[in-house]
C-alpha cells in the first residue's frame, strides 16, 4: 500500500504540470524544447577563461529571429557580454563573453518564473528553463 501511494504522488509530481492532454499522445512534437548541450558543459570547473562563446542547443528547431533568454541569476556570476547574440543554426544559439579565471557562472536559460521565456520553438512553446553553471581555471 506504501508503495502504491508513493508511485501515485511521484506521478502526480511529474505528470501534473506538464498539462498534456489525455486526447494528445505525448510525443517531440508537443512537448516542450529541452537543452541538449551546453558548451560548456553544465558542472564542468576547469574552462578555459580565454573561451570566447557560450552555446545552447535545444531538442527541437528554435525561432531564430532575436529570440532569445540569457537570464542572470546573480549580477556576480553572469558573464560580461562581448558581442550579438545569434543562432548558428535552426537548434543552437550563441552568447559571446568574456570570461575570468577562476570564477563561477551561473546562467539560466530561460527564466524559472516564466517571466524571461524567449528561447522558444517554432510553434512558439517555450524551452524549460534551465541553469548553467561552470567555473572557469585559474586563481
Amino acid at each position: 500500500m506504501r508503495l502504491f501511494v508513493l508511485i501515485t504522488v511521484t506521478l502526480a509530481i511529474f505528470v501534473g504540470p506538464m498539462q498534456v492532454s489525455a486526447q494528445q499522445p505525448v510525443s517531440v512534437a508537443v512537448l516542450p524544447p529541452v537543452v541538449v548541450e551546453t558548451r560548456p558543459r553544465a558542472g564542468q570547473t576547469d574552462v578555459d577563461p580565454l573561451l570566447t562563446e557560450i552555446s545552447v542547443t535545444f531538442s527541437k528547431n528554435m525561432i531564430t529571429e532575436k529570440m532569445w533568454s540569457w537570464v542572470i541569476h546573480t549580477p556576480e556570476s553572469f558573464p560580461a557580454i562581448a558581442g550579438e547574440v545569434r543562432y548558428i543554426n535552426a537548434r543552437t544559439n550563441v552568447l559571446p563573453v568574456r570570461l575570468q579565471p577562476g570564477k563561477t557562472y551561473a546562467i539560466w536559460i530561460n527564466s524559472p518564473n516564466g517571466k524571461h521565456n524567449a528561447f522558444r520553438d517554432t510553434d512558439n512553446i517555450p524551452a524549460l528553463p534551465y541553469l548553467l553553471v561552470f567555473r572557469t581555471r585559474g586563481n
